[in-house]
């Protein structure tokens, strides 16, 4: 006879909704801007604000590192979330700059905050590790295989920043945000979610050195390897197809239409990129939610730092669709809609 598979407690159990019940972000004291950066490289206020929106990004202190900042934003979300770090069951920390390349910078966030009951790993997904960290999180919740998840993006990007690029430099800020994610009776929570990658893009955004492929070794230590390359207009054209086709899948999954989305929370890369999807969604650009003009770009970290200001501010109300959509190097690209 053929071998069947074991059966588990949850198999037969109904699959449960899933809720964000808090949300938390941190950005360092430390303000970059444009102003500074022209004293630094060959730029200048004008250059930067119209190709990019950016005004200013924060810049993490040496000794903070990325965990440092996922913890102060994790505590916020848990504050939020009215429980014990105790309650958790599982810690994803979606970053390109860890604290080391092992363990898990996710583990450090479980020392730190005394989540001595969670399981922790670390998602790579550039720019778009957190929406990928909160589809994971839904698979644990909705299977009953976890009840709480706290869901980390952070990165100190500025660690891995040629500051003598002019292109590069002027994009990057540090930062951390937090959700922390549980079935919620019946209030509806994570909609729908889509994910994706297409891996013949991976040498238009990406860091050549400190990996098996490229180690840092005294004869190439002053090369730059070990900071972010990028080719700026093929990242932009595909940046934009990718996330106007995924933000289209999640609301064709949804079977709502853009009129029923009452805010858009794009990844926070550049303002030209945000115009771009809100004219091809046909939304108008006061439903798209920005702060990249402060924050600059912090990768993993800036979907979730909008969606807690979002929160925060009053911007989203319970009931509202909220529509999340980011890119990264990869290439990855997710969309997540969230009944608020």
């Amino acid at each position: 006879m053929k071998p069947q598979p074991r059966s588990s407690p949850s198999s037969t159990k109904a699959l449960r909704t899933v809720s964000i019940i808090g949300t938390g972000s941190y950005v360092p004291e430390k303000i970059l801007t444009n102003a500074d950066l022209s004293r630094m490289v060959n730029t200048s206020d004008d250059w930067i604000t119209t190709r990019t929106g950016i005004k200013e990004r924060r810049i993490a202190a040496k000794n903070e590192n990325t965990s440092d900042m996922a913890t102060k934003a994790a505590m916020k979300a848990i504050e939020q979330a009215k429980i014990s770090p105790k309650e958790i069951n599982l810690i994803l920390v979606a970053t390109a700059t860890p604290d080391m390349l092992f363990p898990a910078t996710a583990c450090f966030v479980q020392k730190k905050i005394g989540a001595t009951n969670a399981a922790c790993l670390d998602i790579s997904a550039a720019c778009a590790g957190f929406l990928f960290g909160l589809e994971i999180a839904q698979q644990f919740i909705t299977s009953h295989t976890y009840d709480t998840v706290l869901v980390i993006g952070a990165d100190k990007l500025t660690s891995i920043t040629n500051w003598t690029d002019r292109n590069t430099c002027v994009l990057f800020g540090d930062g951390a945000g937090a959700a922390v994610l549980r079935h919620r009776g019946s209030a509806h929570g994570v909609i729908t979610t889509h994910i994706g990658s297409d891996g013949r893009y991976t040498d238009i955004l990406f860091m050549p050195g400190g990996g098996t492929h490229c180690p840092i070794t005294r004869e190439n230590a002053d090369l730059h390897l070990q900071t972010i390359h990028m080719t700026g207009k093929e990242v932009y054209k595909q940046a934009v197809t990718a996330m106007l086709k995924a933000a289209e899948k999640v609301l064709e999954q949804a079977g709502l239409s853009i009129e029923d989305i009452a805010c858009v929370i794009p990844h926070q890369a550049n303002l030209r990129i945000i115009h771009a999807i809100a004219e091809r969604l046909g939304v108008s650009r006061d439903k798209m939610f920005v702060n990249l003009d402060r924050y600059g770009n912090t990768s993993a970290a800036a979907v979730a730092i909008a969606l807690d200001e979002a929160n925060r501010t009053g911007r989203i109300k319970p009931g509202d669709y909220v529509l999340m959509v980011v890119f990264g190097g990869g290439l990855t690209w997710a969309s997540t809609i969230l009944e608020w």
